[in-house]
């Protein structure tokens, strides 16, 4: 069953540990950034809870209207945002001790001390394992330009998608404050 990635974002708890989004930007160098104002989601994120979805999309206007810019149906940036998500499995093994008592005579391949060569008394530990699975989720945010489609900026995030919806939406939302928390990307002057 997909969960959201956003709130996955990830990305939070894998056996009940908590964990951060990983969280990435790229952006193309050669862009300013200062002439874009305006924008327009030409696809939203899908394949996750519709109030995710709706509380993904007000995150992201949110952090761009900070930034001056404004919702256009003549837009200068086309986004477009995409969630992924994958069922994994995560094994984990634990030693509770050894395991002590009459274990019986036999061979043991090696010379090992008790009763003669190669024979020694049984033992060993105890050993439980346990398979758990968790939802994986990755959200990415692309930037084109309107008129060229040239790609202008992308934000991702990765991790563990939490079960509770309270739990997706804070780490959707720490996914989306990272993401834009140097956007616009600053100038880089250009080396000749």
């Amino acid at each position: 069953m997909k969960r959201s990635l956003l709130t996955l974002v990830a990305i939070a708890v894998i056996g009940g540990c908590a964990t951060t989004p990983a969280v990435f930007t790229d952006y193309d160098p050669g862009v300013s950034f200062g002439q874009y104002r305006t924008y327009q989601w030409t696809q939203k994120p899908q394949g996750f809870s519709p109030l995710m979805q709706q509380r993904l999309v007000a995150a992201v206007d949110a952090k761009l209207r900070e930034r001056g810019w404004t919702q256009s149906t003549n837009p200068q940036v086309n986004l477009v945002g995409s969630v992924a998500t994958e069922t994994r499995y995560r094994m984990d093994s634990f030693n509770s001790g050894p395991m002590w008592g009459w274990g019986g005579w036999g061979w043991r391949g090696g010379g090992c001390c008790w009763g003669g060569p190669g024979w020694g008394w049984g033992g060993g530990f105890n050993t439980t394992t346990t398979m758990r699975s968790y939802t994986h989720g990755t959200l990415v945010l692309d930037m084109f330009d309107a008129q060229t489609q040239r790609p202008l900026w992308r934000g991702m995030a990765m991790g563990t998608v939490p079960e509770s919806p309270i739990a997706q939406t804070t780490a959707m939302q720490a996914s989306v404050d990272r993401m834009f928390a140097q956007f616009p990307p600053a100038v880089v002057a250009q080396m000749p």
